[in-house]
């Protein structure tokens, strides 16, 4: 099931559960002690940024897959992701923040380097009065090279994608009812989010149940795999599902959606919203599943979002949301971002994102 630490970091006390949670998720993804190790000296060093910097800060830690997933090669093994999320002044030099020495506080300057040199992946956005979101991943093995990538140059689409997506629970909650996956067979790559009927333990199952189920099929169309999923979590509560598949090849996504899970595609500077049809996968499937067909190129983004956000969110603009973020850095900024303390959180949040990987990120 779905596990998420969340840890608000108001004071000292925090920074050791911070590491203690990066331990039991690598114990989780099945990290060796070298790895596990450095997944928690990177979780101290974030939220002891958080402490020292932050206003409002949480870090998030959660076991997910990949970014980048190689096609046709079985499930790839999931990793530790620590994303450090706030409300703090920003970093007006982002470059010089990841050095060794960058320090605004007396103090050595150590703690992002740190970060960057002992996780696989390491990301840091930030602006001056809105925040910063510092995302880490710690694998087994370091990433490999390929992305799930169209190569031929005559083919519509040719590029890489990657995947990416942060959870919330539901008042801190220790499993959350939210779920998202994404699998690769040949030139097809399918991302799924699941959003199961209120939220804990129950809610995680049925969830749960959808992401082995896309393991199992990820060669079905959207509306074949929503139809074996229908029969997947008969027994379970049931869940919202949306389905966005990218076909490489032909440079084509098709979606298709149950329920109150949201979908929005960013073509260049403008945002399409992608309809679900009403119902609950696994108690109640429409007789009919249509599918929305749009065409994929290097300026598009979808977001996938559970009900966890506001209902009216508005997307950020281009400068805030760059295509060529990591997808789970776009996926922390818009949940950060729609939140509001005048509107508070009622349900388990997820965003997933599916984007374009940058030229040099193969």
């Amino acid at each position: 099931m779905p596990r998420v630490w969340e840890i608000p970091v108001p004071d000292s006390t925090r920074v050791r559960d911070a590491r203690v949670a990066a331990e039991e998720a690598a114990a989780l993804a099945g990290l060796g002690e070298s790895r596990t190790a450095a997944a928690a000296l990177v979780a101290t060093e974030l939220a002891t940024n958080l402490l020292k910097y932050a206003e409002d800060g949480r870090l998030l830690v959660e076991v997910v897959p990949p970014p980048s997933a190689p096609c046709g090669h079985g499930d790839p093994a999931p990793v530790v992701q620590m994303t450090a999320v706030d409300h703090g002044p920003g970093i007006p030099d982002v470059a010089a923040a990841r050095r060794d020495g960058f320090s605004t506080s007396g103090s050595l300057g150590a703690g992002l380097g740190t970060c960057r040199r002992a996780a696989d992946e390491f990301h840091l956005h930030s602006v001056v009065g809105r925040g910063t979101v510092a995302l880490a991943r710690v694998g087994a093995t370091a990433p490999r090279p390929g992305a799930v990538r169209a190569d031929d140059a005559a083919l519509p689409y040719t590029g890489a994608v990657r995947a990416g997506g942060v959870t919330v629970p539901y008042a801190g909650a220790e499993y959350s009812g939210d779920a998202w996956s994404w699998a690769g067979a040949g030139e097809l790559v399918t991302l799924m989010l699941a959003d199961g009927l209120g939220h804990g333990r129950e809610a995680a199952r049925a969830s749960s149940a959808a992401v082995e189920t896309l393991h199992r099929s990820a060669r079905l169309t959207p509306t074949e795999l929503l139809r074996r999923l229908d029969a997947a979590l008969r027994g379970t509560r049931g869940a919202a599902v949306a389905v966005a598949q990218l076909d490489l090849r032909a440079g084509r996504l098709r979606f298709c959606g149950i329920g109150n899970v949201g979908a929005r595609l960013r073509e260049g500077d403008t945002w399409r919203h992608l309809l679900s049809r009403p119902g609950i996968v696994g108690v109640h499937r429409p007789t009919t599943l249509p599918e929305t067909e749009v065409a994929w190129a290097a300026d598009r983004l979808l977001v996938l979002h559970s009900d966890g956000l506001p209902s009216r969110w508005a997307p950020p603009g281009a400068a805030a949301l760059p295509t060529a973020a990591d997808p789970a850095v776009t996926a922390a900024l818009t949940v950060r971002d729609t939140g509001s303390s005048a509107s508070p959180v009622r349900d388990d949040t997820t965003v997933a994102v599916l984007t374009p990987a940058p030229p040099d990120r193969p």
